[in-house]
């Protein structure tokens, strides 16, 4: 029977055209590369099954098998009208990526529209063969009392979404939505910013209510108080409504800077800054909360979500669920970096005085 191929540091070196230097730097988190050079060194380490003496005794520790002798099979859930989102698309390559570096396989399920009652949710996981399942991974964006009888089946599960007030007996993984909305609070204020708008929002899903919650708690640990009539808060209705309030609300505000909590919007918040004579960042500077890079504004000053990372710390912690069932549940935030764009117009402090000066005359 013939051996596996070892993988070496100098294999992953030469396909990737790098220095060997370089390549182990990457794989042990050290600075001195582009994060886009960092993430390349780690992919073709996974895929060609390369582990780190470090990561090989984390296996062991955490007892998940390198080569289990049993392949399992996962369901990642997900809401059809969401199912075809960046963000879904991300996690579902970090979850599958891990999953396919241990010999497992996670197979997509989308859930219908129409499931609103326990009766519907079991008919349901019986047409997909649930029960069959190792384990179950619900994405985000399913409604709480969808995601509350999910979360009641007797499997395994991994829930990335914030965890829900009631607390359930479940591991949750996440990106820190809270501490990305402080660091874009920050970086206005440490810009000059004082009368900052919020537009996104606040009460749809957990998530978009913690966001608001780290805004106003932000502004005003800043001496800045925040009142909700003075922000864009409000369900969203359909884009011709939505662009009428904002145009109304940014025409009659004095605001300096504009912190986007949806990222779908960050485009049209240009074209309503445009339709009203304001140019973005000359009148307006702007923060947006993005999933990835945004074609339509590559150098948008933005937090970093670690989504597809977050995919991936939900498979391995899956994984070590499995191995270790009767550990404790643990709710995991994964934290990003900031991008300083140049949608970011720096001002001086005394001239915002001046100009409340000016408008108290």
């Amino acid at each position: 029977m013939t051996q596996k191929k070892k993988i070496t540091l100098q294999m992953i070196a030469d396909e990737l055209q790098l220095s060997l230097h370089t390549v182990s730097k990457a794989l042990r988190g050290l600075p001195g590369m582009s994060e886009e050079t960092r993430h390349e060194v780690a992919v073709a380490a996974r895929r060609l099954g390369y582990r780190t003496k470090a990561q090989l005794h984390s296996l062991n520790v955490d007892h998940i098998p390198l080569y289990p002798l049993n392949k399992r099979r996962f369901k990642l859930i997900v809401t059809s009208d969401a199912s075809a989102s960046r963000l879904n698309q991300l996690l579902l390559q970090g979850v599958q990526e891990k999953l396919a570096e241990h010999g497992h396989t996670g197979e997509m399920v989308m859930l219908p529209p129409a499931l609103n009652s326990q009766a519907a949710i079991e008919l349901w996981a019986e047409q997909h063969d649930l029960a069959f399942a190792d384990g179950l991974f619900l994405l985000p964006m399913i409604l709480p009392q969808v995601e509350q009888m999910l979360l009641h089946l007797p499997l395994p599960r991994i829930l990335f979404n914030f965890p829900p007030a009631d607390d359930p007996e479940v591991d949750c993984v996440i990106w820190d939505i809270e501490g990305a909305v402080r660091q874009s609070v920050r970086h206005l204020l440490d810009n000059g910013h004082r009368r900052i708008v919020y537009i996104g929002n606040t009460s749809r899903f957990r998530g978009f209510g913690l966001r608001w919650e780290a805004f106003s708690d932000t502004m005003r640990e800043a001496g800045l108080p925040v009142s909700p009539e003075q922000h864009i808060t409000a369900g969203f209705s359909g884009k011709g409504s939505w662009v009428r309030n904002v145009q109304k609300h940014l025409a009659d505000s004095d605001a300096t800077a504009i912190l986007n909590g949806v990222h779908q919007h960050a485009a049209w918040i240009y074209h309503v800054c445009s339709s009203i004579g304001k140019s973005i960042p000359r009148d307006l500077s702007l923060v947006s909360i993005q999933h990835e890079e945004d074609a339509f504004v590559p150098q948008l000053s933005r937090p970093v979500l670690p989504i597809y990372e977050t995919g991936m710390r939900g498979a391995e912690r899956m994984l070590w669920r499995l191995a270790n069932p009767s550990q404790p549940y643990e709710h995991i935030y994964l934290q990003g970096t900031f991008v300083n764009g140049n949608t970011v117009r720096q001002i001086r402090a005394d001239r915002s005085a001046r100009s409340q000066k000016d408008r108290a005359k």
